[in-house]
Formats: C-alpha cells, sequence, structure tokens
C-alpha cells in the first residue's frame, strides 16, 4: 500500500467525514466502563455562516470530543441552531418585499409559515460549513430552539416562573429599535464612535434669573427634561438646590437636585435628566422620585406629550427645530464639536433609543445568587480563572432581565388578556379556561410578544437532552462537563444558563466554563464587513482568486461608498487571492493560536505554515511505508526485533510529548499542546529520526538483521501512534494516512473502521520517568550536535552537502572518545564524511575551520574545498547588495508620505525587509571575517 506522491487533502477529505458519518462514529459509544462526557455547541443563528469565530470556537470543541471519545469515554457533542428572532424574521420580511409582499398583508400565520418555508430550504447552511470543518458532532441528535420538545420546555419554564412571581410584566426602560419596533438586548446594540455636537443651553430662573447652562449632546430630548442635576460638592451650584429653573420651550418649572453621579467637569458640571430616554437618567429620577415623561412614539418620533410645535416631527427634525427656537429666544449659548458613541441596532444599523414600554421581564435577584454561588464555591471553574471576576461583577449588579420582543417569529408567550386587560398565563387557551376557571363567554386574546432567544437559550444544556421529561440522556449527560464560548456572551448566556440550569434541574450545566479570545485580523482589529476584513474559513480551505474575493468583500455593504478603499486593500494584502490550504491546516492553525489572550491575531502565514506541516508529515509517512513495506516481503512484522539506540532516543521523547499533550489539554491549553506536537514531529521524528534512521535502512550491512527491523518497526509504530495522537487536531489527514499505515503494525487494529475510535495513546508512565536516563540520550544528542555543526561549517564555506570531507576531532576525554566511536556509523553517513581522525591535545591541525561540540573541537580542513580568494570577493559582493538593499528600505520609512499613505501591511513588510537586509549583512561580514583569519593563520 502507498501514499499518493502529492498532498492534495480535497482528494479524501469529503470521502473521510461521509465514511464517518456512514459509520454513526460521531454517536456516544456506549461500553460498560465508558464514562460520559458532554459538551453543548453554542447553537449558532440559522440565519448565520460559518465566520472564523464559528471556526475557531468550533475546532477547539472538536479537538477536546474527538480526545475524549478516543480516550473511551461515551461521547456527545449536542449539536444545534437557534432561530435567532429578528435575524430570521428580517431575511424573509426583505425576501418577500422584493416580491412587493408585506408582513402586514400576509397576516402572522401565513407570514410565519413562509418563515419555516425559508427554514426548511436555506437554514442548514451553517451546518453543512461545520461538516466541511471535520466537527463530528451527533448530527441525529441535532436540534432547533423551535423544535416542539424545546418549546414545550420553554412553555413549562416560563409558567414555573409566572406562577412563583418570578416573571411579571411592566414598563420600564430597554433599548427600542426605531425601524425593527421592538426591544433588543444590550448584545444587539453596536456603539459607533462618531463626532458629534455638545449644546450648550440655559435654563433660566422662574424669577428671570440666568438659571443654570447646561450642556447636551441631544438638545430635543429637552421637551422630556424634568429636573437638572448638579454634583453635591459642586459650589458653585450649591444656591440652586432645591430651587427651579424653567425648562426651555415647553413652559414647565423643573427642580435643582444634587446627585454623586453627575460629573463637575463635563460641560458645565449641569446635566439635564430625561428619565424616560436615558439609562443613566432613569436611575437618578428613581432616586430622586422624579416623574418619567416620554416624548417618543415607536418610530422615534415626537408623540404628543411635547409642545404642539414638535408633534410628528423626527428625532432629526426636531433637533433642527429646537435649536432654531433656542436660537431665536437667546438660549443656546454656544455649540462646541464632541466625540461621542452613537448606539446603533446591529440588525438595522438604527439608532437605538432607551424607551419606556410594557415589556415582560424576569427578576433575577435570588437566581442570581444561586449562580455566584455556584462558582464561588468551585462546582463552576473559569478557564482561565481571572473571568470568574467579570462574571462576579456582572452578577452582583445583574437587572432584571426584559424576556419580551415584539417580533412574530419564536416562542410566543403564553400569556392571554381578557377585554378588561386581565392576564392569564397557560399552555394554550382550554388550558387556561380550566386552570381558572373560566368559561367561554369570556373572550381571550394572546399576546402577541415573543420570548428573547437568550431565554430558550438559557434551557440548552437540558432542554436539548430532553427536560422536563427524565430522559436517559439527560441523566447521562447532565451536567455537561465544559462550556467553551467567548467572553463577550459571558453574561448574555453563561450567567443565564446557569442560572435556569440550578433553577429547574437542581445541577449546574457544565463543571467549567472555558473563555477564548475573539479572533482579529493580522494587524489586532476586529473583523467586520464595513472593514473589508472578513476572511471566509471555508476561502482558506478552499482557496479563493482575487477577483472572486474582491467581490465577496465589496457585495452588501451597508456603506457603499467604502467599497473601492475596501477592494484596493483587498488586492494589495491577496494580489492572488487566497490558496486553499485544507481544513486540517486551518485547524491546526486555530489550536496554534488558542492561547489565554482576550484577543487572537488570526495571520494567513500561520496558515501556510501549518499546510507546509500536512505536507511534511504526508512525506514522512512515504519514507516511511517505501522504506518499511514491499510487496515481496513483509515478514519483519512477526520477526525477533532490536531496539537501537536511535529508536530508543525517539520513543523517550514520545513519551514526554504524550505526556505534555495529555496535560495541556486537561488545561485547555490547546497551543501548548499543538506546539508541542508541531516541535516533535517536524524536529524530532521528520528533521531528526528519519535522517538518522536511513545509515540502518541504506547500510543494513553495518548492523544485524534485528536492528534493521526494530528500526523499521519504531518507524511504523511510531508513526501509528502519531497519527491517533494528532487525530483530535488534524482529523482528516490522519484518517487518510492511519489506513495506508495500520495494517502493517504489528498491534492489531481493525482498519475496516476509523482512527476516531481507536485507542488514545497515552505515556508510558515507566518509559516517561526514565526518559532523560537512558543510555541512548547522551549518545544521540551528541551526534546531534556533531551534525549540526559540521553542517554550520559546510553552510558557512559554502561546501555542497554531497562533498566528501575529512573531519578531524580534538580534546575530550576518553568517554567522549568511545562516544564518537559509537556514532561514528551515522555521522559518517549522513555528512559525507570519507574519514575521520583525533588530533593528539597538542597537534597543531591544518588549514581548517573550526566549531566546538562540548568539550571537543572539530576541524574540517579546507583543502580542496574552496578558493579562498574566490569565496572572499563573493561575499564582498553579497556584503555590498545586501548593504544596498537596506539603504532603499530606509530611504522608504525615512519618508513621510510614504509611512502615513502606505497601508499598514505595506509599511510594515518593508521595516521587515530592512531587519532581514541588516541581519544579511552581519552575517556576511562574519563569514568574510573568519575567512581573512584564516588566510591569515
Amino acid at each position: 500500500m502507498t501514499i499518493e506522491k502529492q498532498f492534495n487533502p480535497t482528494e479524501f477529505e469529503s470521502d473521510c467525514y461521509q465514511k464517518w458519518q456512514d459509520m454513526d462514529a460521531f454517536k456516544p459509544q456506549a461500553t460498560a466502563s465508558a464514562s460520559p462526557y458532554c459538551i453543548m455547541l453554542p447553537p449558532p443563528n440559522v440565519t448565520g455562516v460559518l465566520h472564523m469565530g464559528h471556526a475557531f470556537q468550533q475546532t477547539l470543541m472538536d479537538i477536546l470530543i474527538r480526545y475524549h471519545r478516543m480516550k473511551g469515554h461515551k461521547t456527545l457533542w449536542q449539536p444545534g441552531t437557534d432561530h435567532a428572532s429578528i435575524a430570521t424574521q428580517l431575511i424573509v420580511e426583505r425576501q418577500l418585499q422584493q416580491k412587493g409582499i408585506s408582513k402586514a398583508s400576509l397576516g402572522r400565520e401565513a407570514f410565519l409559515k413562509k418563515v419555516w418555508e425559508w427554514k426548511a430550504l436555506s437554514g442548514n447552511t451553517i451546518v453543512e460549513q461545520m461538516k466541511r470543518l471535520g466537527a463530528s458532532a451527533d448530527w441525529s441528535r441535532e436540534r432547533f430552539t423551535l423544535d416542539p420538545g424545546l418549546s414545550h420546555a420553554v412553555q413549562q419554564v416560563f409558567i414555573t416562573l409566572y406562577e412563583e412571581g418570578l416573571i411579571y410584566r411592566g414598563q420600564r426602560l430597554v433599548n427600542w429599535d426605531p425601524v425593527l419596533q421592538t426591544a433588543i438586548s444590550d448584545l444587539e446594540v453596536i456603539p459607533e464612535e462618531t463626532q458629534g455636537s455638545l449644546w450648550y443651553i440655559r435654563y433660566s430662573e422662574e424669577n428671570g434669573g440666568e438659571g443654570v447652562v447646561v450642556a447636551t449632546t441631544r438638545p430635543e430630548t429637552l421637551l422630556g427634561d424634568v429636573a437638572v442635576a448638579v454634583h453635591p460638592e459642586d459650589q458653585r451650584y450649591h444656591h440652586l438646590i432645591g430651587k427651579t429653573v424653567q425648562l426651555p420651550l415647553c413652559n414647565r418649572a423643573i427642580p435643582v437636585v444634587a446627585d454623586d453621579s453627575v460629573d463637575p467637569t463635563f460641560g458645565t458640571g449641569c446635566v439635564k435628566i430625561t428619565p424616560a430616554h436615558d439609562f443613566n437618567d432613569h436611575a437618578m429620577a428613581m432616586r430622586h422620585q422624579l416623574p418619567l415623561i416620554n416624548i417618543l412614539n415607536k418610530d422615534a418620533t415626537i408623540n404628543t406629550q411635547a409642545p404642539k410645535a414638535y408633534q410628528g416631527l423626527s428625532r432629526e427634525a426636531a433637533r433642527t427645530t429646537v435649536l432654531a427656537h433656542l436660537t431665536e429666544l437667546g438660549l443656546l449659548i454656544k455649540t462646541e464639536p464632541h466625540a461621542l458613541k452613537i448606539p446603533r441596532g446591529e440588525k438595522s444599523g438604527e439608532i437605538i433609543e432607551p424607551l419606556l414600554t410594557d415589556q415582560w421581564f424576569v427578576k433575577t435577584e435570588t437566581m442570581a445568587k444561586m449562580a455566584r454561588d455556584a462558582v464561588d464555591n468551585g462546582e463552576i471553574e473559569f478557564v482561565p480563572a481571572n473571568w470568574k471576576k467579570t462574571y462576579d461583577e456582572w452578577m452582583r449588579n445583574i437587572q432584571d432581565w426584559c424576556i419580551s420582543r415584539q417580533l412574530w417569529w419564536g416562542h410566543r408567550i403564553p400569556a392571554w388578556y381578557d377585554e378588561q386587560g386581565q392576564v392569564y398565563v397557560g399552555k394554550d387557551e382550554a388550558d387556561i379556561r380550566v386552570k381558572y376557571s373560566l368559561s367561554d363567554a369570556v373572550s381571550l386574546t394572546q399576546d402577541k410578544d415573543v420570548l428573547d432567544t437568550w431565554f430558550s437559550s438559557a434551557l440548552w444544556p437540558f432542554s436539548t437532552l430532553g427536560w422536563p421529561e427524565k430522559t436517559p440522556e439527560l441523566k447521562d449527560f447532565y451536567p455537561t462537563d465544559v462550556l467553551i464560548t467567548g467572553f463577550d456572551i459571558i453574561f448574555f448566556w453563561v450567567a443565564r444558563m446557569i442560572m435556569f440550569g440550578l433553577k429547574f434541574t437542581g445541577q449546574i450545566p457544565f463543571k467549567k466554563v472555558y473563555i477564548h479570545g475573539l479572533v482579529q485580523d493580522a494587524y489586532g482589529q476586529k473583523m467586520s464587513k464595513s472593514k473589508g476584513n472578513v476572511i471566509d474559513p471555508l476561502d482558506l480551505i478552499d482557496g479563493i482568486d482575487l477577483e472572486s474575493l474582491v467581490a465577496k468583500r465589496t457585495k452588501g455593504l451597508m456603506q457603499p461608498q467604502l467599497a473601492k478603499k475596501i477592494e484596493k486593500d483587498t488586492r494589495q494584502a491577496f494580489p492572488n487571492g487566497i490558496p486553499a490550504f485544507g481544513t486540517d491546516a486551518l485547524r491546526f492553525t486555530f489550536a496554534a493560536l488558542a492561547s489565554n489572550n482576550r484577543f487572537i491575531r488570526f495571520d494567513l502565514n500561520r496558515v501556510d505554515g501549518y499546510r507546509h506541516f500536512c505536507n511534511k508529515l504526508w512525506n514522512a509517512a512515504r519514507y516511511v511505508l517505501m522504506n518499511t513495506v514491499s510487496a515481496e516481503e513483509n515478514r519483519y512484522v512477526d520477526t525477533p526485533i532490536e531496539i537501537t539506540a536511535i529508536d530508543e532516543w525517539i520513543l523517550s521523547k514520545w513519551q514526554v510529548v504524550k505526556s505534555d499533550v495529555a496535560d495541556m489539554l486537561a488545561q485547555y491549553r490547546f497551543d501548548l499542546a499543538a506546539q508541542s506536537l508541531y516541535d516533535f514531529v517536524w524536529n524530532q521524528y521528520c528533521d531528526w529520526y528519519l535522517e538518522l534512521s536511513k545509515p540502518i535502512l541504506t547500510q543494513p550491512e553495518h548492523f544485524s538483521i534485528e536492528a534493521v527491523y526494530g528500526t523499521r518497526h519504531t518507524l511504523l509504530t511510531l508513526l501509528e501512534e502519531i497519527l491517533r495522537v494528532m487525530h483530535p487536531f488534524m482529523p482528516f489527514i490522519t484518517e487518510h494516512m492511519w489506513h495506508k499505515i495500520a495494517p502493517y503494525c504489528r498491534n492489531s487494529y481493525a482498519v475496516e473502521q476509523t482512527i476516531m475510535l481507536q485507542p488514545y495513546p497515552v505515556a508510558e508512565k515507566e518509559v516517561l520517568a526514565s526518559a532523560t536516563q537512558h543510555r541512548s540520550m547522551d549518545k544521540i544528542e551528541l551526534l546531534k550536535r556533531v551534525i549540526e555543526a559540521v553542517r554550520q561549517l559546510r553552510s558557512q564555506l559554502q561546501v555542497a552537502p554531497k562533498t566528501p570531507i575529512t573531519l578531524l576531532f580534538q580534546g575530550g576525554a576518553d568517554e567522549d572518545k568511545a562516544l564518537i566511536e559509537s556514532i561514528a556509523i551515522w555521522f559518517k553517513a549522513l555528512l559525507k564524511v570519507t574519514e575521520y581522525a583525533w588530533l593528539a591535545p597538542d597537534e597543531n591541525p591544518p588549514l581548517a575551520v573550526t566549531g566546538l561540540v562540548d568539550h571537543l573541537t572539530l576541524f574540517m580542513p579546507m583543502a580542496g574545498l574552496i578558493d579562498l580568494e574566490k569565496e572572499k570577493t563573493r561575499l564582498q559582493k553579497e556584503i555590498q547588495k545586501a548593504q544596498l538593499d537596506a539603504l532603499v528600505a530606509e530611504k522608504k520609512l525615512a519618508n513621510p508620505n510614504y509611512v502615513d499613505k502606505a497601508p499598514p501591511q505595506v509599511v510594515a513588510q518593508e521595516r521587515e525587509r530592512l531587519l532581514q537586509c541588516q541581519a544579511m549583512v552581519h552575517t556576511l561580514e562574519q563569514r568574510l571575517e573568519q575567512l581573512q583569519h584564516l588566510d591569515v593563520a
């Protein structure tokens, strides 16, 4: 059996995944002694497509799932998607609008039918993309938050909380999207930095006195002002506290109050209080028992609570009119530029208004206390541990949770109203009539709102396992083992799952919470469509040409004027598009980047490097098969073997790596586990062990037949173990190669199965304990140092690797000489050493380049190897060229126009080029100095 000459992941990735699915390999494998292990997939929006954050997070989950499956656990990765109320409804509404159909004209039931039709056709995109990433979730158990079972769980939780007085309906200040006409969560509000203005407005005293001047960024909201606030220790206004001032344009007197939250250094130190349209003002109004005056309709036009001159105006028109009227009255004192953040809706792009509306709320104080205690007492552990403090601060300052949304798509609130507005909560209308003894004569109307999607997501760890029914899955897999998520939703999702899990199951939902960093581009910027720096993970896997990449990045921009800049930057950054790296290279990159940092910079060069790593492993497997297996003879499989020094050395190194990988995965240090594997496979196994095996395989006459078979055996079995250890990180290449390698190993494998169901290799404790004490260690480490030293001498003089050389040793003790003798067969074969000899301690060597290895001095005689004068001339020319290149780069970087106007990545490349040229000059000068020293000698 052979491995294809070229590494081409497209030839086997899809076949591997289909095979796994056909085998039901992703389902929990039940054995008598298997302990359960479970991870819940954070449900992506059903409207979504795979982005870098998803790919990064899901790769880490899949590594753990594959690892624990191979460790023999009964492993479940529970997948599913979220119905995404706002996003899904928007998509379908826009599709209907393109056909000239409005949501209102269809009505609720017909519209919802259209949404379900869209879901059936397009709602599975992200799941199929996850499969391309190699996600080994149990797709047979895939859930959707609007599934009947999950909907039943949501309804039961709502009813229970309502009956216990923990859910109520009331009027509170919420984030209101005037376009979507619904309340939204804080997470759906995106602060946009912009240059605005600070207007200074006089509020006169009632008796005609000067009163105060307030500074505001929203002058139109003065129509809803109920007070002016100053700091209690601000002596400038101490005399006004408790008095009233005249509210401009409204013919109302409002009080001056003192509050510690006022910043005396902002503006004039006086702030207007509009509690119905600002969260901070609302909190202040509650402290001072001030009235709430709402001046906005739900579409953000001015309502009848304001003077007639402004009623019906949009926010923008009202601002213009208010400023004009203030100017006419001489009350607008001055205007200053002011940088501020405007809250915009993530989905609509509209400016969000704090607005008083009737909504449903969950009382969170008692449940939050239970959730805090679960973390404080160690039942739930945050990794890294510093996120515990963030969680605790949020939970101690938690407010009641607004759970209603003014939408049609979602879990409809199970509440009905009679004609007097009395509310009844139950499973359905029939249940309510029985529950509350209502006759058919009482007309009931169901609440039109749906629940916030975070409400159903908060039940995800147990609702997906069948709760409220006592299912076998709930018994086996709850509590789950670890939740993997980003820090941005610790409050919105993690905390709420803990609260609801404890409340409704009496148990924590997960034992650990691993918080990963957020993926940024190579320059530390957030990836966003508007910046044009988004990278599609599938483009990294499959590759994409430049024109297609430009078209993808400039399509559907909210700010079309940015298209030209995005196109220019894209062409500069990816002049040849993006090459196909394959899934394994991308996954290994994600693992290598998964440090404890808050943000993670993603650089395509890393992916390229790990594609080379895949290629290195591929070629290593080809080498092993070609040198250990033949159609004519593979009898060595059953032949007695002798483990040589190089075999013993590499096997000892391998025990340490297996131990390190297990330790690092237990600590969720995916980056350190990946680095350990990379260093071993590339440097120790491929670069050293395969090289050191060549003399045994090519010159078997110098070794016993048992030693030859022993090295063949080690080459095969160690590679097979490497594939199993690397499988969770690189599932496709390891699956494909394992089937080529495993049949020839001495171990017994069911090769018709899959590597993912084979046992995960563990460190052999006895070997690990003495790994650094093996007799082979000193011998092989010395061999490596000799080889490195001689190769460096060859490189310095540009002596070709195949050119035969003589090697002389001087110094050292008898023990050193014995070690050199024991490794002579290897360094003679690998370094093309025709002969070697020992010089007496006082013996002068011939003209030679010199190196040091421990207590030994190495001499490589130069006679017949190079022409000193020609070599010096060549080096001088190279020095001059590198100096000139450095000078050109220095001039560019010294030019302010170039540095300011060129793209950041181009400037960074030029700086790197300068450093490389300077390093080259230094290296070449050192070589020239050495040759001149030899010439003098």
